[in-house]
């Protein structure tokens, strides 16, 4: 849903959130204002916001959904969020997974710093012009695979959450 559609919710008693939040935003008749329930259990109105463009940014999402005991870790669910999501979650640096990938503690993250030596024991940095020197690796019990490559499974499930919720 976009803003305008979930601010018409709000105005009727409902939480709202994007996707990959653990948290929720909601009206407060009182204060005439939108209260950011966060991830950490904090109120703030939304006049108190530090960081104004992250803010506005996310009223700019058409990804607002009623936020529920399914979907809201504030409200006892789980967030999760799309492919598309996790990749740009990974470019800030943060490690995502599949709830449905099979084995325990497994997620991808963004490697920088790629280097390898050749059979004559050089190291060699593996720079390219169009990426750089970073790649997409994924950490399992077995180890790390660099250059790892989503499946069409992967890329249009809407289960990934942040690495940190996996067990």
């Amino acid at each position: 849903m976009n803003f305008k559609t979930i601010f018409k919710e709000m105005k009727k008693g409902a939480k709202v959130k994007l996707p990959s939040w653990g948290g929720y935003w909601f009206w407060d008749e009182d204060k005439k204002s939108i209260m950011m329930h966060t991830k950490d259990g904090k109120e703030l109105d939304i006049r108190e916001t530090e960081v104004v463009e992250y803010t506005a940014l996310n009223i700019c999402s058409d990804e607002w959904q009623i936020a529920d005991e399914k979907n809201c870790p504030q409200l006892g669910g789980e967030a999760t969020f799309s492919f598309s999501d996790a990749i740009i979650y990974i470019k800030r640096g943060m490690k995502v997974a599949r709830k449905g990938w099979n084995g325990k503690k497994q997620y991808i993250e963004l490697a920088y710093g790629i280097s390898y030596k050749n059979c004559s024991n050089e190291t060699i940095n593996a720079e390219h012009e169009a990426i750089g020197n970073k790649a997409i690796a994924f950490v399992g019990t077995s180890g790390v695979q660099m250059g790892w490559l989503a499946s069409q499974a992967d890329m249009l499930a809407e289960d990934w959450v942040f690495a940190e919720g996996v067990e």
